[in-house]
């Protein structure tokens, strides 16, 4: 059975903005090994518009981009939209996150992660999530969109490691 992981970077003040956090180069090398190591992803629509940017090829990249790039263009992924119609490579559009969560969950072993903060929200209503990783900045956006877009489940500190310079990740399940 699949574990359900809920896990963005974030300021201070608990806002997610994708504009304000460049990872450095040791945020950056365990953000490629951790989509290198899921077994699928869950997208909201908003937040995989963002990241279709990695199917492109830019020929500018740093080879740790292009490493990244391949990480997340092998991913199967599962994108929650009613408003799109069509979506890229190796990715299929569902409109039932709940549905299609608990297939996945009960179909596939290891981790599947879920990007985006309303598509988060309403899997921890359904009881979906099994893991919360926030990865603190040392930033202050005073406004955006939230890292819990709803009520705060209650939750349990299980982890917590410094990563790179600046961050700090905080792992949390469901109490």
């Amino acid at each position: 059975m699949a574990k359900i992981v809920f896990g963005m970077n974030l300021s201070l003040d608990g806002y997610i903005d994708p504009d304000k956090f460049e990872p450095d180069d040791v945020l950056f090398r365990h953000w490629i090994e951790h989509v290198g190591g899921l077994t699928a992803s869950v997208y909201g629509r908003r937040m995989y518009e963002t990241m279709r940017y990695w199917d492109d090829e830019h020929p500018e990249w740093s080879p740790e981009r292009r490493d990244f790039a391949a990480a997340w263009r092998r991913l199967p992924k599962w994108v929650v939209s009613r408003s799109l119609t069509a979506v890229g490579p190796n990715a299929t559009l569902v409109e039932d996150a709940g549905a299609v969560v608990r297939r996945l969950k009960r179909e596939f072993d290891g981790e599947i992660s879920v990007s985006g903060p309303e598509l988060a929200q309403s899997l921890t209503e359904l009881g979906l999530i099994d893991e919360y990783r926030l990865y603190f900045h040392p930033v202050v956006l005073g406004r955006g969109m939230p890292f819990f877009a709803g009520p705060r489940p209650p939750l349990r500190l299980v982890a917590s490691e410094r990563i790179g310079g600046d961050v700090v990740r905080l792992t949390y399940v469901p109490a």
